[in-house]
């Protein structure tokens, strides 16, 4: 039954990406007729370029695999993301280098990789980043004949360009037909900010590390969140968030060296926020984290970061963000019901507050 599955999986992405193909053909139909020395000749040469690409989507198909992850005991992530995890990794490396979502790893204890003929690998934590979300695995013994996918840029999305949105599973790749919906920053209420977040629609369920492809089969983006307002603040639109690629080329030999980025050793508060009428709003006060200690409480409205005033997360988070260690102490102005408080908060190195295997 598996093998049948996959091979009727495989079938759906040559179906997308013949989609593709004619949506290509339509957009070149409208176009001026090229002249070509040779009428035999282009024939030929688009056939072969329709079978280059459906080859790309096929070797996209083939790098997702699927990730099982158990935190660790005493994990504190497990209250939002559960001791058993599954999400799904893109192998980007001719050495099996997996690229995930960070989240699935938050004090992982065991990381299996799952291929599509069911095979259940140990791996390891490569790196783990927090300004990009992203993640690497590399499995602890070969994964076989799949190869890496290659990377590219979501820099020129045109909405309602359509995209190959692909996770991993023991029976195969599931591959679901999105389009994108827009491209802009993204503020998380967990201290996150990205710029240019890929958004699409409609939205794919197994989200958490899912493998956004473009018609050529180049990795562009790595599922992160369910959304409902893909289009946008105010626009009811069900969706996702993808992490884009391109954020991830510049400190990808950073990450492997190091496990993380520089830009990551930040100050974090252990606070989960959100905006409202035009206010950043506190939400809830992780019980690890420093502003617990401080006096914050859920209800409390931020309205200066170091005596400068901040109307959004972006603008909060870039101001915190400006000191340049992790460990220093901030001053946050907030009010409390009626009264306007200034705060002191010891931010610290949120990976500091992480539980580790008891192997490291």
């Amino acid at each position: 039954m598996p093998n049948r599955l996959s091979r009727l999986l495989r079938l759906a992405g040559i179906v997308f990406a013949s989609c593709l193909l004619l949506a290509a053909c339509a957009v070149q139909a409208a176009a001026p007729p090229a002249v070509t020395a040779d009428p035999v000749a282009a024939p030929l040469t688009d056939a072969a370029a329709a079978d280059a690409q459906v080859q790309a989507i096929k070797r996209a198909g083939d790098a997702v695999v699927e990730l099982r992850i158990t935190a660790t005991d005493d994990a504190t992530s497990a209250n939002s993301l559960g001791h058993h995890r599954i999400g799904s990794g893109v192998v980007i490396g001719p050495d099996g280098l997996i690229l995930t979502i960070g989240y699935l790893l938050l004090e992982a204890e065991t990381i299996e990789v799952v291929t599509q003929d069911d095979r259940v690998l140990p791996a390891r934590q490569v790196a783990y980043d927090l300004a990009t979300g992203f993640a690497l695995v590399r499995p602890l013994v070969p994964l076989g004949d799949i190869a890496p996918v290659p990377l590219a840029s979501a820099a020129g999305l045109k909405p309602g360009e359509p995209l190959l949105a692909a996770t991993g599973s023991s029976g195969g790749t599931e591959e679901d037909f999105t389009r994108v919906v827009a491209t802009h920053s993204f503020s998380g209420y967990w201290e996150y900010y990205i710029e240019d977040a890929i958004f699409t629609s409609p939205p794919i369920g197994n989200h958490s590390g899912a493998g956004l492809f473009n018609s050529k089969g180049e990795l562009i983006g790595i599922g992160s969140l369910f959304v409902l307002e893909a289009a946008g603040p105010g626009h009811t639109l069900p969706g996702n968030m993808f992490v884009p690629v391109e954020l991830l080329q510049p400190v990808l030999g950073e990450m492997e060296s190091t496990g993380r980025t520089r830009a990551s050793v930040r100050p974090w508060l252990g606070l989960s926020s959100t905006e409202h009428d035009g206010h950043v709003l506190i939400e809830r006060v992780d019980r690890a984290g420093p502003s617990l200690a401080a006096g914050l409480q859920p209800g409390d409205v931020v309205l200066e970061v170091d005596g400068v005033p901040v109307g959004s997360l972006e603008a909060f988070y870039k101001q915190l963000w400006r000191r340049p260690v992790a460990d220093t102490e901030v001053e946050l102005t907030v009010r409390q019901g009626s009264e306007v408080r200034k705060i002191k908060v010891h931010a610290i190195d949120r990976m500091q507050t992480l539980r580790k295997p008891e192997a490291i």
